[in-house]
């Protein structure tokens, strides 16, 4: 068996064992002694004057109880019990209360009292608190959400909450969670562990403890994990790991809570202050500790912002999507650091120029993706920095360098196995199949699994890999991990419960507020992969099969690993050596083998903003049925502009062309914007086209003023 401490009298005075004594005087006090007769501990209680007895038991239930009793029965009493004052762990039927708390241990091998605690604040709310050597920070229930918005309520005076045997917790706050196992008779346990969770425990018949419910499932969301100036990375197959952000080293070998020095004098201390260059990390957080938020700055601005506070550390510069303007958020420490999640921003570091032009840091610097290079000698190498000769030149200009992210590498027999052999098959197209895949941690991907005749050197894939790893935004899919091994190449994505919007039409599940709101996050993305990522991509095949819905049917555009990847600068003068592309979908471009540029997908936009109005496919055609009574099959397009072309009021138009398969009627004010929108992108011409951005916008506008 497994033992587990569940219960300290002196953790933070440790005493010798051979010298100490734990003694139980005649009054009733339990107190602990050192070699030197010094009290370290004592429960400081006296027993009644009419006690006979008193007694020290350990019952089943794990609670230590110091128990008299006497000539009367009311004289048996417990004077103390160790469930009043719990130290990391609480057992079943322990109360928990206001004056009670949980405190971690200091690490594994230290049982001393440790950085975190778990308790109820004055709001009457269950929390975990970081309280670090130099600040303190609450980080669970997420600090940025309001309680009652996480299933709490501050309505309650009692503050007490329980554990019951067979895994029920209960809480006056309204939170509650049932153990995996629930309903078995096993021992339980909740502990706060050293790193900075609540796990509950259950006690297995071979003797090993199992986690059977857990506050937090990504690890770094906890405070302090990596210490200031560090940054915590989490991977579902390598667990947790920390490391100093560019231009710091590490305090402590032994101990990460220590966290990063800088490297560098305090720019406060130079005689130019106001001086340091800055290095890029997208899909980076530091959470709290911001000189203030400036809404709407340019990078440029918040860079100049920056260099004026001698003590800035640094700047967060994030798109707010709800506002579609960029906020900059200068931060005066490093603390809570964590990548990488397409919500998080981007991270400019502040750095001498001194540090990045070192010969060191150029070493670093000059190696692409080497976390997957290293991977294979089983070197654990999580950040690797970035210059190149392919930065955009405004950002050279300005001092960036970008870091490029470094993947999970797969090999075939993991995602063969992922897959249970390919055996379930969620999609299909030109250059491979998808497959649903369970990985380590339970975690659903889905897995793509390239043809041959599509197959590139492995120094193309992964140069192809990089690129598409650094594109990240809410409306694209998200690349975890690839495999190239032999003839092998897979690329493994995020998972999407609801499908393609091709299904979602062909089901008739969506509602016209859901095929709304696709319309604008489908063109959110593509607009990123236009204009906003660090390279030009096209994708080259919008169609409603490649835009994946989410749980809450949320678009996310898929398979732009077949796009072209332009340089900025040489944008007008793109060539393919193939068409791509589907039937019904494609530009006149395509045809007639014109210079291929963005306007591509503008047109492929298009045709699905007609298909998700009409619910009709563009590849099947339109019978039309004139005046005259004769009939005629009309593609898509012409069929749409025929009709918004009549003198008939819009709402009839309208009423013509709209999907009547669409659930609770329809905005018409709406409809007739997506259609203009529509016919706008399908021009002949491409430079008639809009580009993505100004879709963006006239989306955006039409949302407002149906708003107002």
């Amino acid at each position: 068996m497994h033992d587990c401490i569940v219960w300290m009298a002196n953790r933070d005075e440790p005493v010798n064992g051979k010298h100490s004594k734990l003694i139980l005087d005649k009054h009733g006090n339990l107190f602990l002694s050192d070699a030197g007769h010094r009290v370290v501990w004592s429960t400081d209680i006296a027993s009644s004057s009419s006690a006979t007895y008193v007694g020290l038991h350990l019952l089943d239930s794990g609670n230590l109880i110091l128990r008299s009793s006497g000539p009367r029965p009311r004289d048996d009493t417990v004077m103390w019990q160790s469930f009043d004052h719990p130290t990391n762990t609480l057992l079943p039927e322990q109360k928990f209360t206001r004056f009670t708390k949980l405190v971690s241990s200091r690490s594994s091998g230290n049982i001393s009292s440790g950085y975190y605690n778990f308790y109820f604040d004055n709001d009457n709310v269950l929390r975990l608190l970081y309280s670090g050597p130099e600040v303190s920070s609450v980080y669970w229930p997420d600090p940025a959400v309001l309680p009652w918005e996480s299933g709490r309520t501050t309505y309650n005076d009692s503050r007490v909450a329980l554990l019951d045997p067979l895994g029920n917790f209960t809480s006056s706050d309204d939170w509650k969670f049932l153990a995996s196992d629930y309903g078995e008779k096993l021992h339980r346990r909740l502990t706060l562990d050293v790193v900075g969770n609540v796990r509950l425990y259950s006690l297995l018949g071979s003797g090993a403890w199992a986690v059977s419910w857990q506050a937090i499932d990504t690890p770094c969301q906890v405070h302090g994990i990596c210490g200031p100036n560090a940054i915590c990375r989490y991977n579902a197959s390598s667990g947790r790991s920390c490391y100093c952000a560019p231009g710091y080293e590490r305090k402590n070998l032994s101990d990460w809570s220590q966290g990063c020095k800088p490297k560098f004098e305090s720019f406060c201390k130079l005689p130019d202050p106001k001086t340091g260059e800055f290095i890029r990390f997208p899909q980076m957080e530091f959470y709290g500790y911001d000189e203030d938020d400036y809404p709407n700055y340019t990078l440029n601005q918040c860079q100049n912002k920056c260099l004026e506070l001698c003590n800035c550390k640094g700047f967060k510069y994030k798109f707010q999507k709800d506002r579609s303007q960029h906020d900059c958020y200068p931060k005066l420490s490093l603390l809570n650091g964590r990548a990488w999640a397409a919500d998080f921003g981007t991270i400019y570091f502040r750095l001498p120029k001194a540090i990045l032009s070192s010969d060191q840091f150029q070493q670093e610097s000059s190696t692409l993706n080497c976390s997957q290079r290293f991977e294979a000698l089983g070197v654990l190498l999580v950040l690797c920095f970035v210059t190149g000769t392919r930065k955009m030149k405004d950002e050279a200009r300005q001092g960036y360098h970008l870091a490029a992210i470094g993947f999970r590498r797969y090999t075939y027999v993991e995602l063969r196995k992922a897959t249970w052999n390919f055996r379930e098959e969620i999609g299909r197209g030109a250059v491979g199949s998808v497959y649903r895949a369970i990985l380590s941690g339970d975690r659903v991907a889905a897995v793509k699994r390239l043809n041959e005749m599509s197959l590139h050197g492995e120094e193309e894939f992964l140069a192809e890999v990089s690129t598409i790893g650094k594109l990240n935004h809410m409306n694209l899919i998200e690349l975890w991990g690839y495999c190239a091994e032999g003839k092998h190449r897979l690329l493994v994505y995020e998972y999407v419960e609801h499908g393609s919007l091709a299904e979602n039409l062909s089901k008739g599940t969506l509602d016209w507020g859901k095929r709304f709101d696709v319309a604008v996050g489908a063109a959110r993305g593509l607009a990123y992969l236009h204009e906003e990522c660090l390279e030009w991509v096209l994708h080259c095949d919008v169609k409603p099969q490649n835009i994946l819905l989410d749980w809450n049917y949320q678009p996310k555009v898929a398979d732009f690993g077949l796009s072209k990847l332009l340089n900025r600068g040489d944008i007008k003068h793109s060539s393919f050596s193939k068409i791509r592309g589907t039937r019904g979908y494609m530009a006149p471009e395509w045809v007639y083998n014109l210079s291929i540029t963005s306007k591509v997908d503008v047109y492929s936009y298009g045709i699905v903003l007609l298909e998700m109005v009409t619910g009709r496919s563009p590849g099947r055609g339109v019978l039309d049925t004139s005046a005259g009574g004769e009939t005629e099959n009309r593609g898509l397009t012409s069929w749409v502009k025929q009709k918004m072309s009549g003198e008939v009021p819009t709402a009839t138009r309208i009423e013509e062309i709209v999907d009547h398969s669409i659930e609770g009627g329809y905005d018409v004010k709406k409809v007739e914007v997506l259609v203009a929108v529509a016919l706008q992108c399908v021009a002949d011409d491409k430079d008639d086209r809009p580009t993505m951005s100004q879709v963006v916008e006239m989306l955006h506008r039409c949302t407002n003023e149906a708003e107002i």
